[in-house]
């Protein structure tokens, strides 16, 4: 039996995957399998490949705000606001740059291909590469060329990667959907000079949550930790953001152990 982990995306809500992780793997959950979208390829890439969830927590800690607008500080009107090299460096320097076919488990990052709208998957070359494709959030980073198109964050196709692993032999996909509340009400902000922006925002977010709860609907258990009111300050604060991916796990945790020991004994 091979089992599959989906790691939605969703920004610096993303954050809450290091916890989910933690709680699955010390209470003997494993994968075979795991697939990412945008944050979720990069801490579900950077846990495969550097074989600790904990050192992935560490990485995560120790990085403040000044680490992050280091990074994202690397202007370009090309195709995006942000360059990315420096993004892909600081992938490269914390975490590595292996060949996405020798990792175990397996990794699969998903980007989008913006001239047909469908998934590419990344299943061998460069993890980095693989990465900051995975990661270009529209207007935000310049998208990356493939070949004759470009391609976008992977959220706008696949924002939880179930169907992809389901495609790659898993039996049993554990999803951690990042996107799976909308906010109780917005309505305050449009008498505000935001109004039109926070518009644009909960649309964008409406899209996502549709998105995603369709992208779960083939997972046998779906993980959705409460991070609607998480912000991109929560890069250089994440404590709290992992205890809610921790919290999330822990109640998913008895129905993914009693199915597990149930299809142990239906083995026996």
């Amino acid at each position: 039996m091979k089992v599959g982990l989906a790691l939605g995306g969703g920004g610096p809500k993303g954050l809450a995957h290091i916890g989910v992780i933690k709680v699955l793997l010390r209470h003997g959950v494993n994968f075979d399998i795991i697939a990412g979208t945008s944050i979720g390829a990069l801490i579900g890439g950077a846990y495969t490949v550097l074989g600790s969830i904990e050192k992935v927590e560490e990485i995560a800690l120790s990085t403040d705000m000044k680490d992050v607008l280091s990074v994202l500080f690397d202007p370009t009107l090309r195709l995006g606001l942000v360059k990315g090299k420096k993004v892909k460096k600081f992938i490269i320097e914390k975490i590595g740059d292996p060949l996405i076919e020798n990792l175990k488990p397996k990794f699969y990052a998903v980007a989008t291909d913006l001239n047909t709208g469908e998934p590419i998957v990344f299943e061998k070359g460069s993890f980095a590469d693989a990465v900051r494709a995975s990661i270009s959030i529209p207007f935000v980073f310049q998208l990356v060329k493939y070949g004759n198109t470009f391609l976008a964050d992977g959220g706008l196709s696949q924002n939880v990667p179930v169907e992809i692993i389901k495609r790659r032999g898993a039996n049993v996909v554990i999803a951690v959907n990042l996107v799976g509340k909308l906010s109780e009400s917005f309505y305050g902000f449009l008498k505000s000079p935001v109004g039109l922006y926070k518009i644009a925002d909960e649309s964008i977010n409406i899209l996502q949550y549709n998105l995603s709860k369709e992208n779960c609907r083939r997972a046998d258990f779906v993980i959705s930790p409460d991070v609607i009111s998480v912000g991109w300050d929560s890069f250089w604060k994440p404590k709290d953001v992992i205890k809610e991916g921790e919290k999330a796990a822990r109640k998913a945790l008895p129905d993914i152990l009693k199915f597990f020991d149930e299809m142990d004994l239906n083995n026996f």
